[in-house]
C-alpha cells in the first residue's frame, strides 16, 4: 500500500506544493511546527533515509538546500533548521523548519495553527524563490 507521501506525490491527496523534480517532491507540512515548515521527499518509496541510494540521498540533500534558501529568502527566518526523525511516516523525508527566534521550540510535537489561506500564501512565497 502506498504511503501518504506517495499519495500526495501522485496527486491523490492535495498538498501545498513548493517544488517538484523528476525524483523529488517538496510541500508544506500540514501539521507544521512553524509557518513555512516544508517536507522534502524522494519519490522513491523507501522507509529509512539512509537506505536511499547514494545518488538519491545526495539529490535529497541538494534539493533540501535549495528549498532552505528559498525559505530564507521568502520568509526571512534567523535560519532554516533541519530535522530528520523518520518515525512518523514510513517514507524517507527531511523537515525544513524556519526558525524565527532563538527560543523557538522546534520539536515535531510542537504543532502550530496555520490557516488554509496562510498556507497558500506561504507555499506561493517559497515556491517563487525556488531555483532548481
Amino acid at each position: 500500500m502506498a504511503t501518504i507521501f506517495t499519495r500526495i506525490i501522485q496527486g491523490d491527496i492535495p498538498s501545498y506544493k513548493i517544488a517538484e523534480t523528476d525524483t523529488h517532491f517538496a510541500f508544506l507540512d500540514i501539521n507544521p511546527i512553524a509557518e513555512g515548515h516544508t517536507l522534502v521527499v524522494p519519490k522513491e518509496e523507501t522507509d529509512y533515509l539512509f537506505d536511499l541510494s547514494d545518488e538519491n540521498l545526495s539529490e535529497t540533500i541538494i534539493l533540501s538546500k535549495k528549498i532552505a534558501h528559498a525559505i530564507d529568502k521568502a520568509l526571512n527566518p534567523l535560519r532554516t533548521g533541519v530535522i530528520v526523525e523518520g518515525l512518523e511516516v514510513p517514507h524517507a523525508h527531511i523537515h525544513l523548519v524556519p526558525i524565527y527566534r532563538e527560543d523557538q521550540n522546534v520539536s515535531l510535537r510542537n504543532k502550530v495553527d496555520v490557516s488554509k489561506e496562510k498556507m497558500e500564501v506561504l507555499a506561493k512565497s517559497i515556491a517563487d524563490e525556488v531555483r532548481l
